[in-house]
């Protein structure tokens, strides 16, 4: 499994825009490219995706942005990887062999445990406030 870099760059944004939570301020695309270092075309494909995966919402217009669909610590890694990824680990499906079923037994085991941590990280836990750093593993 390998964590793409637009998966990264989702984290990245979510959680300067979980800076904002509860301000009433919105996110502005440019904003959020500087902060995090996106390419702003790419950052574009990126909120679509959240937006569709019910992560963010957008308001159109002058005074327009983007703003988290729900409180940070509602938003988890899992939702994150899954609006842009998908599943977190896919199989090839060929289970077939003298192997092949207790492979996809140490898949599915992995699979578990990959959702399971995942799903423990949540995007308040991503989040510098004061320029230090928190880390929560």
């Amino acid at each position: 499994m390998k964590i793409s870099v637009k998966v990264d760059y989702a984290c990245r944004v979510l959680a300067e825009m979980a800076r904002l939570h509860g301000t009433g301020a919105l996110a502005q695309m440019e904003q959020l490219a500087a902060a995090e270092a996106v390419p702003p075309n790419f950052l574009a494909q990126i909120l679509g995706s959240l937006r569709d995966g019910g992560l963010v919402v957008s308001k159109r217009g002058i005074q327009g942005g983007y703003a988290l669909a729900r409180p940070p610590e509602q938003i988890t890694l899992y939702d994150i990887m899954q609006a842009i990824d998908g599943e977190l680990l896919g199989f090839s499906g060929n289970f077939e062999g003298r192997t092949g079923r207790r492979m996809k037994e140490v898949w599915t085991e992995l699979r578990t445990t990959l959702d399971e941590k995942a799903r423990a990280v949540t995007l308040d836990t991503l989040v510098t406030r004061s320029g230090s750093a928190m880390y929560h593993i």
